[in-house]
C-alpha cells in the first residue's frame, strides 16, 4: 500500500517533545500509574500494586484477555466479549476495518476535516472516497441531508466521527438514527469513530448511542487514549459482529499480534474506575473551556471560534497575516506552545485547540500564545 504522508502526525512529531505548553493535544491530561492506583480503595491498593509488579512483561492474549474484552463489552447495550477485538489504539482498529471491509473501487463516505486516516487509508486501498463536510461552511454541525446526497448504491462504508475531531461537532441521537438507516438502505457498514466517547462538555449536546448498539450494520471503534488519559497503553478496540471481529483478528496477526500484559492489566484498572475518571475529566474540561472563552473574547477583533459541543477539540479562526503552518511553527519554536495548524485539516487561518491539558499549563499556554499573536499583529508578518 502506498499512502500519502500523515501531515498532522509529522508536524506534531517535530514539536511535541520540546514544548512546555501543548494545548493542541487531542486527549485528556494523561494519568500516571500512581493516579490509577489512587482510585483503588485504600485497603486494596497494595495488593493491586503487587499484582502489577509481579506481572511478567510478556505477550498478552492475542485478541485481549477475556476480562478486558468483557469489561469493554459491558459499556455497550448489546454483545459480549466475542464482539470485541482489542487493538493497538483506535488507529489500528480503523486500519484493520478498512482493509477487511474494502476493496479497490468501493465507494466510501468519510467526514472532512477529520483525522487524516479516515479518508487516506480508503484512498490508498483504491476506493472512491466522498467527503462529508462538517466545518465552517456547515456551522460546525453534521448535515445529514448532505450525506443522503453522497450515498450511492455501491457505497460500502460510511464513517462517522462524533464528537468530531477537529471541530467538536456532535451527531444528535436522532441524526445518528438517520445515518444508520441510510447505511442500512444500501447495505453499507457504518463505522463509528468514537474516540471521544464519554467526553461531554458543559451545556454541550447529548451523545448518540454508539453505532454498534444501533444494529448489525454498526461497528464502533473505541480507545482508552482520549477519554481515559491512558494513551501510552496503546489500547483501543473494535466492537462489531463476531465474524468481522475474527477476520480483523486474523489480519492483526500480521501487524501487532497482541497487546502487552501490563497494558491489558492497566486497561482493566482504568475501566474499573471509569466513573471517577469521567468526573475528573469534566473538571478539567469545565475549567479550560472557561479559560479559552475568556481568552478568545478578549481578542474578538482577530480571534473567533465555535466551542466544542462534545469532546476536547475546536478550531480557532484568526485574522492575522500569516499562514497557519508558519504561525504554528513560530508558536512552538519561539513560545514553546503547540497549537496545531488548520492547514493539516484543510482549513487555512485556523488553529486546532485542545481543552484537555492540565488547567494551569493550559492557561499559561494561552497567555504565551497571546504574546505571539500580538507580535504578529505588530509586525504584520507574512
Amino acid at each position: 500500500m502506498k499512502i500519502e504522508p500523515f501531515l498532522l502526525e509529522r508536524w506534531m512529531t517535530r514539536h511535541e517533545t520540546h514544548v512546555r505548553y501543548d494545548i493542541a493535544e487531542s486527549g485528556i491530561q494523561p494519568l500516571s500509574t500512581d493516579d490509577l492506583l489512587a482510585f483503588e480503595p485504600p485497603a486494596e491498593r497494595d495488593a493491586t500494586l503487587a499484582a502489577l509488579l509481579a506481572l511478567p512483561l510478556g505477550y498478552g492474549e492475542a485478541r485481549g484477555t477475556g476480562r478486558l474484552r468483557s469489561m469493554i463489552a459491558a459499556t455497550y447495550a448489546r454483545g459480549d466479549a466475542d464482539h470485541i477485538l482489542v487493538t493497538t489504539g483506535a488507529i489500528e482498529a480503523t486500519f484493520l476495518l478498512f482493509n477487511q471491509l474494502l476493496d479497490a473501487g468501493d465507494h466510501v463516505i468519510a467526514p472532512y476535516p477529520a483525522y487524516q486516516q479516515l479518508y487516506t487509508v480508503p484512498t490508498a486501498i483504491g476506493c472512491d472516497v466522498s467527503l462529508w463536510h462538517v466545518g465552517p461552511e456547515t456551522g460546525y454541525r453534521y448535515d445529514v441531508a448532505a450525506l443522503e446526497r453522497l450515498v450511492r448504491p455501491r457505497t460500502r462504508v460510511i464513517v462517522v466521527n462524533t464528537p468530531h475531531n477537529p471541530t467538536g461537532a456532535m451527531l444528535s441521537p436522532a441524526d445518528a438514527a438517520r445515518v444508520y438507516a441510510i447505511a442500512e438502505s444500501v447495505g453499507a457498514t457504518i463505522i463509528g469513530d468514537e474516540a471521544y466517547r464519554w467526553l461531554d462538555v458543559p451545556d454541550g449536546d447529548a451523545f448518540a448511542p454508539p453505532m454498534f448498539d444501533r444494529g448489525p450494520r454498526g461497528v464502533s471503534v473505541g480507545t482508552l487514549s482520549k477519554p481515559f488519559g491512558l494513551p501510552g497503553l496503546r489500547i483501543g478496540w473494535i466492537a462489531g459482529p463476531p465474524d468481522l471481529v475474527r477476520a480483523c483478528w486474523g489480519l492483526r496477526d500480521y501487524i501487532s499480534l497482541s497487546p502487552g500484559k501490563l497494558s491489558d492489566a492497566l486497561a482493566c484498572l482504568g475501566l474499573r474506575h471509569r466513573e471517577a475518571i469521567v468526573a475528573r475529566n469534566r473538571r478539567i474540561i469545565h475549567t479550560n473551556l472557561a479559560t479559552a472563552a475568556r481568552f478568545i473574547a478578549d481578542r474578538a477583533s482577530f480571534l473567533s471560534w465555535t466551542p466544542p459541543r462534545g469532546g476536547l477539540l475546536a478550531l480557532v479562526k484568526y485574522d492575522l497575516p500569516i499562514a497557519s503552518l508558519d504561525l504554528a511553527d513560530r508558536l512552538a519554536t519561539d513560545w514553546s506552545v503547540m497549537l496545531a495548524p488548520g492547514s493539516a485539516f484543510g482549513y487555512e487561518h485556523h488553529l486546532r485547540l485542545g481543552v484537555g491539558q492540565r488547567p494551569d499549563l493550559f492557561a499559561k499556554g494561552l497567555e504565551e500564545a497571546g504574546k505571539c499573536f500580538e507580535g504578529v499583529r505588530a509586525t504584520g508578518h507574512r
